[in-house]
């Protein structure tokens, strides 16, 4: 028989205390935190962690989509989980438009979660992401040539829709977070699309799990070193923003550094002022034209190479 919440077994003191430092340090202000909660085993681990750690100082949302015939039944075991320890509880209802369905799912979820935590005038939202994501991240995105921002993974601290987000469990193993939900002897929801190899990143876990030579807490660890070194090299890029950099704000001219990689940084950042939106190989090409003496247009951006810099503009609107 399943054991109800409440009564369920105290979870490990060294589990619970690396949480705790966690929060410390990711919400230092000690401000109440919501967690975002899916009915997982990683995210009802959290729940079990932040009751433990933080009592009385945090809420809970959890979101149903209506993507599958169980998000109902799902959102419901985070409600009886937190009825039954006297947790804040809300169940945010989204709708997913059409395209990438997992980036749309994605996109709506925060931005409910975002709109939520503003409401409860929250310090954060707090996500399950763990070490064996962050390694998964990691190597999904060397296998597709990123560079140094997308290798930093899944940011400790961060933002989404424009609100703070926190990802405590970074240094957590999915096994232990897993175990923490069976020692507690509750029900975890069971997402089939976790299985399924169309996706990239269950290819890469199930690739990891034979791999039992690869370190995930390492490669984690490697992941939030790439971070800093992103950290240092936007304090870089943004002095080198002023000394290489004209604009009007309608137009940019770029007086190339000499480091290739900053040409890069900020080739795609002025894109990005243009409102484009480029992909680092994309904006690599672009570079490399214009290192040439060639133009190119990306992302609705025109570049083009005079004697004194590289030139940017917005694409002219195309006429009907």
């Amino acid at each position: 028989m399943r054991r109800s919440l409440a009564g369920s077994s105290a979870i490990d003191q060294g589990l619970t205390a690396r949480f705790a430092e966690a929060l410390a340090r990711l919400n230092p202000g000690g401000g109440r935190i919501g967690l975002a909660v899916s009915g997982g085993p990683d995210s009802m681990a959290m729940l079990l962690l932040a009751h433990a750690a933080l009592p009385h100082g945090f809420e809970v949302a959890t979101i149903n989509h209506g993507l599958r015939p169980e998000a109902a039944a799902e959102c419901a075991l985070v409600e009886a989980a937190c009825a039954e320890r006297g947790i804040a509880c809300a169940v945010l209802r989204v709708t997913v438009g059409q395209g990438n369905m997992q980036q749309r799912a994605r996109l709506a979820r925060y931005a409910a979660l975002a709109d939520w935590a503003r409401a409860r005038a929250l310090a954060a939202i707090a996500t399950a992401h763990h070490a064996d994501d962050q390694a998964e991240t990691l190597l999904m995105r060397l296998n597709r040539g990123s560079g140094v921002a997308g290798l930093a993974g899944v940011r400790s601290r961060g933002e989404v829709a424009a609100f703070p987000v926190i990802r405590p469990l970074l240094t957590f193993r999915r096994a232990e977070l897993a175990a923490i939900v069976a020692d507690a002897g509750i029900e975890a929801a069971d997402d089939p699309s976790n299985r399924d190899p169309k996706y990239d990143r269950v290819r890469i876990r199930q690739a990891l799990a034979e791999a039992d030579w690869i370190d995930p807490v390492a490669l984690a660890h490697s992941a939030g070193l790439l971070a800093e070194a992103d950290a240092a090299l936007a304090v870089f890029e943004q002095q080198l923003w002023a000394e290489h950099v004209a604009t009007d704000g309608v137009t940019f001219r770029l007086t190339p550094p000499q480091v290739p990689l900053m040409r890069l940084r900020l080739v795609r950042r002025i894109i990005t002022a243009l409102g484009g939106n480029s992909r680092g190989r994309e904006a690599a090409r672009l570079v490399e034209r214009l290192e040439q003496g060639n133009g190119g247009n990306l992302a609705g951006v025109l570049a083009r190479v005079t004697p004194d810099g590289w030139h940017f503009s917005a694409e002219p609107p195309r006429r009907a």
